[in-house]
């Protein structure tokens, strides 16, 4: 071996234990906090919850697309929480709206790449098309507020 060179030695690591086949894309994204206060977390109805907070916590959200045998996606979104022991998934769940268009997932691309996000939230585009002989790509966004509300809208230039 020449000086210098490092010898490429691949670690044996069976891809399905990492990552299921039918995961086509995922993008990590934005952030989140909760200050552990229970008056300033609220259930989908608008209420406060029942058990208090325990602490506050931070994190950041995961899209995922998941390839169906029909080769339309199912879009999940994840609430990923920073634990001291590793990252702990908070919640997840299947944005309807693209799994109600059968859409064909060409990519997700979050707002920016070098991981600094000035505000909480998220934004995050996902290219589809609904027809799979289609030449045109769909562009819909995903963005999530400061307050945790969800939306997602088709991007308009």
């Amino acid at each position: 071996m020449l000086a210098g060179t490092a010898a490429f030695c691949p670690v044996a690591v069976r891809a399905d234990d990492v990552l299921p086949a039918n995961v086509t894309f995922v993008t990590s994204s934005g952030f989140w906090e909760d200050s552990g206060d229970p008056s300033a977390v609220l259930d989908p109805q608008g209420k406060s919850p029942s058990a208090p907070a325990s602490t506050a916590q931070k994190g950041y959200y995961k899209l995922i697309a998941l390839r169906q045998p029909d080769g339309t996606a199912h879009i999940v979104l994840q609430q990923i929480a920073l634990d001291p022991a590793g990252p702990k998934i908070v919640s997840s769940a299947e944005l309807d709206e693209f799994s109600k268009m059968k859409a064909f997932v060409t990519d997700i691309r979050p707002e920016t790449s070098d991981g600094v996000t000035q505000q909480p939230g998220l934004f995050a585009t996902v290219y589809l098309r609904t027809n799979p002989a289609a030449s045109d790509i769909e562009t819909w966004t995903v963005l999530i507020d400061e307050l945790g509300d969800i939306r997602i809208e088709r991007e308009s230039n």
